[in-house]
């Protein structure tokens, strides 16, 4: 195996992070929650233009926090007599929800899909703006000189859960055989939504982003995914007088600080040689998790396709 540039494994398996925590961050959670919940979603579902035999194809539509339309592909397969599981899928920083044909698998096996398009991103999601600061590039900082409840991240947090809630809402599917997936943000994303909607039964999260950012900045890996907290810093606090003060409140959306609400049955991957969300910042995430879990390690790969990972984690759905 490599030299490890992060940290040996056993280390990693005791690493707690290094983010803080605010000392409200519950009730800043709770609170959201409880507008998230207070929402009329207005959910809309228009056919999409792509045809299979066996799967309907719609975009879904639905409101979300500070009346942003947000927007996921959705498959179900055409013929489901009793109400059958659902996957939710969460895709990379910038990208979008991809093509229907990735999908199709899990439909095939008898499944409901959504795939959501995170705001202001690559998909067809609205970001409704309207905060304080620095909105030029990067949405980890997208609302940071704001009001803790104006970071983009939290509404785009409280869209998995809501998006959850919406989906097993729905007549065809079994509320209590609901999972979600997705790498690097996507991981994240499917870490806040295990840990915001506790109905959520199974979680297969890969490389998660989002989690424990002070770790990356003091190793000097805040580039790639993260290099908008060196720029940020850059620009608005040269001199880190208000260093302490930004990753605390950059503490609300990290989602190792949500891990522990997490009541799904959890498989998560991860590369060793990962620089773009290094393995101690997604450890520190995973270590914080109590219900059932188990780590798929990769020792000699990146940030990268990790071979074998998706056929797992199909199998791992099928147990819904």
């Amino acid at each position: 195996m490599p030299l490890l540039f992060d940290m040996p494994l056993a280390e990693l398996y005791e690493y707690q992070g290094t983010n803080p925590r605010p000392s409200d961050f519950d009730a800043y959670w709770d609170a959201a929650l409880a507008e998230m919940k207070a929402v009329n979603p207005d959910v809309e579902l228009i056919p999409a233009d792509f045809r299979t035999s066996f799967a309907e194809c719609f975009h879904l539509y639905f409101t979300g926090v500070g009346g942003a339309r947000v927007h996921a592909k959705f498959l179900r397969p055409r013929q489901s007599p009793e109400p059958h599981p659902a996957i939710l899928m969460f895709h990379g920083y910038s990208m979008n929800a991809g093509d229907w044909y990735d999908k199709l698998g899990f439909v095939a096996q008898g499944y409901s899909v959504a795939a959501m398009d995170c705001r202001g991103q690559g998909g067809l999601s609205e970001d409704s703006g309207g905060v304080k600061g620095w909105t030029l590039r990067g949405h980890i900082v997208r609302g940071l000189e704001d009001m803790p409840e104006n970071m983009l991240f939290r509404q785009i947090y409280l869209d998995t859960a809501q998006l959850a809630a919406i989906v097993m809402d729905m007549p065809e599917v079994d509320a209590g055989r609901v999972g979600c997936t997705g790498g690097s943000q996507g991981g994240g994303l499917t870490l806040a939504c295990a840990a915001l909607e506790p109905r959520i039964k199974r979680a297969a999260p890969v490389f998660p982003f989002l989690t424990d950012y002070q770790r990356t900045w003091e190793i000097d890996l805040a580039k790639d995914a993260y290099v908008e907290l060196q720029e940020w810093f850059r620009r608005f606090d040269p001199l880190h007088r208000r260093e302490a003060e930004v990753f605390e409140r950059l503490g609300y959306i990290d989602v190792q600080h949500l891990s522990k609400r997490i009541q799904a049955e959890v498989l998560m991957g991860v590369g060793l040689m990962d620089t773009v969300c290094p393995p101690s910042t997604q450890f520190a995430a995973y270590n914080k998790i109590t219900s059932p879990k188990s780590l798929a390690i990769y020792p000699d790969y990146k940030h990268e396709n990790l071979p074998g990972l998706n056929d797992s984690i199909f199998e791992f759905m099928a147990g819904l």
